[in-house]
């Protein structure tokens, strides 16, 4: 027993020792643990500090309120005032105490300078300002010193983050425009400042005078949502269940504690959403990290091949020679576990920084037990199961075969696992085949199973076509350069285990690469496309600010000289048979904007209008619903209004209008003027007018509108194409964490052969080789690889972009569309990689000495 334990704390020791000794071979493997590891440590403290930052402010939601009532569904005319009456004349049998109505919708304040406030996707509520005597809590939107009520239609008070941010002031003079409705913009002017609490985030909130926002919120008849305190000895609980039993379904009864855990809720799934994100493309870089890891090790493992055979010699087991090689891994795992978490942190703090500007709520790094431990374990779990092979691989090294010069990879080890990968890859490549001519989830499933498969099957079969594809390019490449171009391509190709795994840590990188580059490609093609065929108008009005354009501004639009047609194209959300619907109502002939084809032939011509109380619906939507032409469908609006409509036709699938078009005159019955509001107008200018002098009128008329955006055709299609490129540079960018450990993995590869090759690299010093002929071969070495890893990538990475472009036909995409910009890009830019990641182990293989090589 107690020689059992000698042993293995010998073992331990000749470990360390072994690490102390090549720190360099110690640096490099840490560096590519640490990369991954960080960026898990990052995204999870990152996540975790803006989650506790938006509690902080959630936990100030709803004070006072002890249940509310507000309208089952999103979109809604408000809770009735039926409701309100009703609550308040049993207010003693409830056990309520203050029960107050608010009436709130969507604005958008101008800042001083007449732009509009920007909030960084915050809310940009206006609301009813509510007197102290009224208010569920004391604290909750008191006025500040200097500041009074608003009274009227032109006062409003504001929350002071807003004011700072806008440059108001109490006196200053400003304008509001609500999201929808028909109303003008609103001159006001600032009577008061808020001292709201959990004031950050970019959060905006105009209080107007009571009735004036019931007015400009609401029809009249509605608020957005009922709020009530308790009687002391009734609890929030009992207060909510006299209240459902009261008001019946048709509406959300919620205690204040709900409401602020459904608040955090939601902003949590968006950060997990995020979060996973994150953690998504730090998967990714421990991935690649894999590689380069069981590269190392086993480079390490076959530099070492004497030292184990002596251990073996003079008593050590199999297992004890494994644990020790696990062991190393064990300590390099925890280094780059522990120094991940520390930049980790650093990158959240920079993150903080960044998106400090934003609007984003401030708060201290939240560094939670399990970002550290989750940290550190997938840094030794990544790193001792990278390992395993190579440590197996060490402990089956018998004493007298270890004492050989060196050990060789065998092509006959190579045939099982390249059969293996063959069979696989032909599976994959069946099932891919097979979702590309599918539609819809299935088949992108489909084809995600196929791809895993080609990839596992690229993995195992790659060493096998290393040498022929690495050959072939040596050849070629190293024509130029003479022998030193053939000693480049031998070498490439000696040993085809550490060239494939040394490449496909690039290849899996630069596959990512090319797939969303293809996807993105495929996507602005048909954006173009889709803009160029299908819209005829030739300027576009739209929101800024991701929302609606006003239901006042089209008005606006067809009263501006040189317009011969304005069609604005009204939101719909409603139900039929209790399942929510969403589609639009033109307020004008379709054909004068779009090119829409009729289901059996024809298009809509240009004066030809949906009939006033009529539905056009979509191919798609005909079939999955049952609506035929004849068919009569009622829809339910948001506040409860039955309307009759019937089908009068159906178009071809068109992804610019969506599933139905309905009349003007049932869209009127259906929705409530407060919630009137376009998604889209477009215009068609008179004959003979200029373009640009028309747009300029435009932007001229809608510009007290603060967020309406006039684009022609170009310019549209240039702002989508923008938005996926933003998308697209993000991407990217996160995936430059697995392309620098790809690199990391050919500079520690060429470094570590190198030092395998002293004496053989000492010989040619010796017999003329100069220091520049030496770094040209490692050079070559170089590129050789990343070129190889290069093509298996963008090849792989085409291809499944493509076939999964194929799969969203049914959504209105077009055919795929490879970048073959990014293509040369990349393969340019992988010689590039080959040389820069050469330099470092060119320069020390051209200062070794030739003498103390060879007798080395």
């Amino acid at each position: 027993m107690a020689s059992a334990a000698t042993g293995r704390a010998a073992m331990f020791k000749v470990s360390l020792r072994n690490l102390a000794a090549h720190k360099l071979r110690l640096a490099l493997t840490v560096l590519s643990v640490l990369l991954g590891t960080s960026f898990v440590a990052g995204s999870m403290v990152f996540t975790g500090t803006i989650s506790n930052a938006f509690s902080s402010i959630f936990d100030n939601v709803a004070l006072g309120t002890a249940v509310q009532i507000s309208p089952e569904k999103g979109q809604s005319a408000g809770v009735p005032d039926s409701v309100l009456d009703e609550v308040t004349a049993r207010r003693s049998e409830l056990g309520a105490d203050r029960i107050v109505a608010d009436y709130r919708g969507t604005v958008t304040l101008a800042k001083a300078n007449g732009k509009a406030l920007s909030t960084g996707g915050a809310p940009s509520i206006g609301s009813a300002f509510l007197p102290p005597d009224q208010r569920l809590s004391d604290t909750d939107s008191a006025l500040k010193p200097g500041g009074r009520a608003p009274t009227g239609d032109t006062e409003i008070a504001l929350n002071a983050a807003a004011a700072d941010k806008a440059g108001l002031h109490v006196g200053s003079r400003t304008k509001v425009v609500t999201g929808a409705g028909s109303s003008m913009p609103i001159p006001v002017t600032v009577v008061g400042i808020l001292d709201v609490p959990g004031d950050t985030g970019g959060f905006v909130n105009v209080q107007f005078d009571q009735s004036f926002a019931k007015d400009m919120f609401t029809d009249g008849s509605h608020s957005s949502y009922i709020a009530m305190s308790a009687v002391r000895g009734v609890s929030d609980d009992q207060l909510k269940q006299r209240v459902e039993q009261l008001v019946g379904n048709g509406y959300k009864v919620q205690t204040g504690d709900e409401i602020r855990q459904e608040e955090k809720d939601r902003i949590n799934q968006f950060l997990s959403v995020f979060n996973y994100i994150l953690l998504a493309f730090a998967a990714i870089g421990l991935v690649v990290g894999t590689f380069i890891i069981y590269n190392t090790f086993s480079m390490i493992v076959a530099q070492r091949v004497r030292e184990l055979a002596l251990l073996r010699a003079i008593g050590a087991s199999r297992g004890q020679v494994t644990r020790s090689v696990l062991f190393e891994a064990f300590v390099v795992g925890l280094l780059g576990g522990v120094l991940g978490l520390g930049i980790g942190i650093g990158i959240a703090a920079i993150l903080r920084a960044v998106t400090s500007g934003s609007g984003l709520p401030h708060a201290s790094l939240a560094i939670s037990a399990t970002a550290v431990i989750a940290t550190i374990l997938v840094g030794v779990i990544v790193t001792m199961l990278s390992a395993w092979a190579p440590a197996r691989r060490a402990s089956s090294i018998s004493p007298v075969e270890a004492m050989r010069e060196s050990m060789t990879d065998g092509a006959s080890s190579l045939r099982g696992r390249t059969i293996v990968g063959t069979v696989l890859g032909i599976i994959g490549i069946a099932l891919i085949v097979i979702g590309a001519f599918g539609e819809g989830t299935g088949p992108a499933i489909t084809v995600g199973a196929g791809a895993v498969a080609v990839i596992v099957a690229v993995v195992l079969v790659a060493p096998a076509l290393s040498r022929p594809i690495v050959g072939a390019m040596g050849t070629v490449l190293g024509k130029p350069f003479g022998k030193l171009g053939l000693l480049a391509r031998t070498n490439a190709v000696r040993n085809p285990r550490r060239t494939a795994a040394t490449a496909f840590a690039l290849t899996l990188g630069l596959m990512l690469v090319a797939m969303i580059g293809t996807i993105g490609t495929s996507f602005k093609h048909t954006v173009d496309t889709t803009v160029d065929a299908g819209i005829k108008a030739d300027l576009i009005l739209s929101s800024s600010n991701q929302g609606t354009v006003p239901a006042s501004v089209r008005p606006t639009v067809s009263r501006v000289d040189g317009v011969s047609q304005a069609v604005g194209f009204g939101g719909i959300s409603a139900t039929v048979d209790g399942a929510s619907v969403v589609g639009t109502s033109p307020s004008g002939p379709i054909g004068s904007v779009l090119s829409v084809d009729k289901v059996g032939g024809g298009k809509f011509g240009p004066q030809e209008q949906v009939p006033a109380d009529g539905l056009w619906v979509s191919k798609s939507k005909s079939g999955d619903r049952g609506w035929a032409v004849g068919d009569t469908v009622t829809f339910t609006g948001p506040s409860g209004t039955t309307v009759p409509v019937r089908v009068e036709g159906v178009y071809d699938n068109n992804q610019l209008l969506g599933n139905w078009l309905m009349g003007s005159g049932a869209y009127e019955r259906l929705m409530p003027e407060v919630l009137r509001s376009d998604q889209v107008i477009l215009v068609k200018i008179a004959p003979g007018q200029s373009l640009s002098v028309v747009k300029k009128r435009l932007e001229d008329a809608t510009g007290d509108f603060l967020t309406v955006s006039v684009q022609d055709r170009a310019e549209f299609k240039g702002q989508v194409s923008s938005q996926i490129d933003q998308m697209l540079s993000v991407l990217y960018a996160m995936l430059g964490l697995a392309l620098v450990i790809a690199v990391l993995g050919i500079v520690n590869t060429l470094a570590l052969s190198v030092i395998e090759r002293t004496r053989e690299i000492g010989m040619l010093r010796a017999i003329g080789m100069s220091r520049a002929q030496v770094r040209r071969m490692i050079y070559l070495e170089s590129v050789l690889i990343a070129i190889f890893g290069a093509v298996l990538g963008v090849l792989m990475g085409c291809c499944f972009g493509a076939a999964l472009v194929s799969t969203l036909k049914k959504w209105g995409i077009g055919d795929p569309v490879l970048p073959w910009s990014l293509i040369i890009t990349t393969l340019i830019g992988a010689a590039v990689v080959g040389v820069l990641a050469a330099l470092w182990p060119a320069s020390r293989a051209a200062h070794i000495r030739p003498l103390e090589a060879i007798a080395e």
